[in-house]
Order: structure tokens, then C-alpha cells, then sequence
């Protein structure tokens, strides 16, 4: 049975990354959504992980931002399934996890990079065309929203990383080069 439990970094972060490299190979680094990643701080107490007798088995990771006009949100992603897994929405049941926490924390959107089929099951749909500036290209068809507070359709302009967050990121950066 997978138990759905918010991230534990010192228990979590090693599997999960090792999932995501089974799971996306080396060239998820160089994706437009990394620009949102890098030189931030996922939310470990938003984050959710699926776990399966001590192994994690999925994944999705919430990472803040802010929208120009609108106020904060959190960037969701990488979600991750291991192969084995697949197949009976694990994927959705975490993310929608993660939504409930989101929400929980006072975020105002949740926003995403992925398929509309999959994703809109959970209330994610396709950002209206110019709503949303990221900060690389991006087909427009896999820019998605969800709305956590009541106000995802006024949100519009530049997606950024939360200021706190990116200060973060970088002090974390900077240690782990020393």
C-alpha cells in the first residue's frame, strides 16, 4: 500500500532524486522549468511523497513563486512515478496531495508544465494565451494553472522565484561548492 506523506529531506531527497534521474534521465536539467528550480528551495512541508515499505515511489515538489500580477504561488514539479507504479494515478493522487497543502499555506495558484489530459482531472487548465510569462520558451498548450484561492484567472505577467526563496537557493548554492 502507498502512504502519501509530506517530504522528509534527510530521509527523502537521495531516492527521490535517484527517481527522477530513472525517471527523466540528465536533460531535465535543461529545461525551462529548471530556471524556476535552480538558485530556489522546494517546500518540504507542501511537498508529497508516496512510499512503499520505506521506498519512495512518487513524487511531486512544490517550489514558490511569484506571479507579477497576482501575488505568490508555487511551481509544481518534477512529478515522478516509478515505472512499477504506473499506470492507477499515483501520480495525481500525490500531486492532489500537494494541492490540499498548497491551498492550506495560503498559496494562490498552482502552476505547472505538463499534459491538460492528465492534469486537468485535478483542476489544472491550460493558462490563458499571454497570461503567463516564463522564464524561457514554452508551449503555450503545456503552461498550466490550477487556482487554490479563487483568483488563478486574474494572475498574469512574469513567473519569478519568491525573493526569500531565491536567497535561499542561492546561500544553498554557494555551500554546496564549498
Amino acid at each position: 500500500m502507498v502512504i502519501i506523506t509530506p517530504e522528509q529531506p534527510d530521509k527523502h531527497a537521495e531516492q527521490i532524486e535517484g527517481l527522477f534521474d530513472r525517471t527523466f534521465g540528465p536533460g531535465h536539467f535543461a529545461k525551462t522549468a529548471e530556471r524556476l528550480r535552480e538558485f530556489n528551495a522546494s517546500l518540504p512541508e507542501i511537498n508529497r511523497v508516496g512510499v512503499v515499505d520505506g521506498r519512495v515511489v512518487g513524487v511531486a515538489r512544490a517550489w514558490p513563486i511569484e506571479v507579477e500580477e497576482g501575488g505568490p504561488a508555487v511551481f509544481v514539479g518534477p512529478v515522478a512515478v516509478d515505472p512499477a507504479y504506473r499506470g492507477a494515478r499515483l501520480g495525481l493522487r500525490i500531486l492532489d496531495e500537494l494541492l490540499r497543502a498548497a491551498r492550506g499555506a495560503a498559496f494562490q495558484a498552482a502552476i505547472l508544465i505538463g499534459a491538460i489530459d492528465y492534469f486537468s482531472v485535478i483542476g489544472f487548465r491550460v493558462a490563458a494565451p499571454g497570461q503567463l510569462v516564463m522564464p524561457g520558451p514554452q508551449e503555450a498548450q503545456r503552461l498550466l494553472i490550477c487556482d487554490l484561492a479563487g483568483n488563478a484567472q486574474k494572475m498574469s505577467g512574469r513567473v519569478n522565484i519568491a525573493p526569500a526563496a531565491s536567497r535561499c537557493g542561492q546561500a544553498r548554492a554557494a555551500q554546496s561548492r564549498v
